[in-house]
């Protein structure tokens, strides 16, 4: 089976409005907000038992932001640890500007299997399925919808399939996507482990070892655990985890010693492989996460991207199932994320380049440091690393057309608290306006105190401005581009 149109009778009977391959963070977010709609969603999860690679995370700030607009936050604070959000861009070591345009200034470090875990819950707990040891072998599609085979030979039917099935995307190769980029040319293993040797001989030998070693760390990590970094030999198969005799090795041939490591929690390898699917959506099949980009994990941005994906991609493709979307609303997704993708790549790149020991990429690094003792500098490198500073294109308008608004202080409390059920909302300072046919769609918030610099904002699902002014008209033009026809 594979992934052309079809016409056949031998279908199986629609089961599901959306199944999506892949349970991680990506699909698990999707799922629920798909869910907020009353979408009918199927997971399907290749691995019978969640991971337990208990490896930290990070969550930046725009993903923070999204998990507080659906009132999940709360939820996820008490497991993970709060640390200033500076210091990412190519691991110079800048401080956070003041002052950061949100309520979540800071990166929450929480550990992955705990992160999934919550974003799978809050799906279930929304309605979704979830099917464990589930593999996708074969699709097709047609004007209806698609036919999903599984490894038993079981067929499903749905009206779309997403592929969140990362790296390796059986979705997206069946799908015949172009995945364009760079292999990896060198390898990293990470892992979290105890040592056993005192803190200081660890920094004295670390201090010791040449800089054409990089990435190399052993970092504390509390309760004496260690953060192990250290490049690998080579290049190897990624589908199979180093052993702790990987790193001991190459622990000796590195710093001279291994620094009695043992007891690992987690062993990992990443490359530096950079590659970008040249399409988000073929038909009635998607793609999102690590299935439609993948770059080296410098700046933390990998978990964050793919999340904030299923954020702009659910409300859309529900809006299709439910049969209220403007005809281009879905292809907004790709329009609005993959060039968002692409420069996350680029920026991942340029990272890389500065952590060369070369003469060159070292001077440019050094040059680097000195310009982001300018605050315009260090805050633009910021807002691009953790996602605050994205602005999609929604033509000519104020600045504040397109971005994210910060979750504000409103009469009924936190702006973002408004926005737990995935609808759009109508901020009003003027009194005067209404969402009025959309209102089973849009909410409505008339605030003449709201902490705004504009009379009045329609907000996304995701949080970001399509609309800015104070005419009716004006308004309903845009309450029918994003959210289309008016009802009765």
């Amino acid at each position: 089976m594979h992934s052309s149109q079809v016409t056949g009778v031998d279908r199986a009977p629609v089961g599901f409005d959306v199944i999506i391959a892949g349970c991680g963070p990506t699909g698990a977010v999707l799922a629920a907000e798909l869910r907020l709609h009353d979408v009918r969603v199927l997971l399907l999860e290749k691995e019978t038992e969640p991971k337990s690679l208990v490896r930290i995370v990070g969550l930046h700030i725009r993903s923070l932001e999204l998990m507080a607009m659906r009132g999940l936050l709360e939820r996820i604070l008490p497991h993970g640890r709060q640390r200033p959000a500076g210091g990412f861009f190519a691991a110079i070591p800048k401080p956070a500007p003041k002052d950061l345009d949100s309520a979540h200034s800071y990166l929450l470090g929480i550990p992955q299997p705990v992160v999934e875990h919550l974003l799978e819950e809050h799906a279930i707990g929304l309605g979704a399925q979830v099917r464990r040891g589930c593999t996708v072998t074969g699709f097709e599609q047609d004007d209806e919808g698609v036919t999903v085979e599984l490894a038993d030979g079981e067929r499903l039917r749905s009206r779309y399939l997403v592929g969140c099935d990362g790296a390796r995307s059986t979705v997206r190769k069946l799908l015949g996507v172009g995945f364009p980029g760079e292999p990896s040319r060198t390898e990293t293993l990470m892992g979290e482990m105890e040592v056993g040797v005192p803190q200081e001989e660890i920094a004295a030998r670390v201090a010791g070892v040449p800089g054409a070693h990089q990435p190399f760390w052993l970092r504390p990590f509390g309760e004496g655990i260690y953060s192990v970094v250290v490049p690998a030999a080579g290049v190897a198969d990624r589908a199979q985890p180093p052993t702790l005799e990987d790193f001991k090795q190459r622990l000796r041939t590195i710093a001279g010693t291994d620094f009695g490591v043992h007891s690992p929690r987690w062993l990992s390898r990443f490359g530096d492989a950079t590659r970008l699917a040249e399409r988000y959506r073929v038909g009635r099949v998607l793609l999102a996460g690590d299935a439609a980009h993948i770059h080296p994990p410098i700046g933390g941005q990998g978990l964050n991207l793919g999340v904030q994906d299923a954020f702009n991609l659910g409300w859309k493709l529900a809006a299709q199932i439910r049969g209220w979307a403007p005809e281009p609303l879905l292809d907004t997704y790709q329009a609005e994320r993959r060039p968002v993708a692409a420069d996350v790549l680029d920026n991942t790149r340029a990272q890389k380049e500065l952590l060369s020991a070369e003469p060159g990429p070292q001077a440019v690094r050094r040059l680097l440091t000195e310009l982001m003792d300018f605050d315009e500098v260090n805050r633009h490198l910021i807002e691009k690393i953790t996602a605050i500073g994205i602005r999609y294109d929604f033509g000519e308008g104020p600045d504040l057309l397109g971005r994210r608004l910060r979750d504000i202080e409103v009469e009924q409390g936190r702006l973002y608290d408004l926005l737990h059920r995935g609808r759009g909302l109508l901020l009003d300072r003027t009194g005067r306006l209404t969402a009025g046919g959309w209102s089973d769609r849009v909410d409505y918030l008339a605030d003449p105190v709201a902490e705004l610099d504009v009379p009045c904002v329609l907000l996304r699902p995701d949080g970001h401005v399509a609309w800015i002014g104070d005419d009716q008209q004006d308004l309903d033009d845009h309450l029918s581009r994003w959210f289309g026809r008016p009802a009765g």
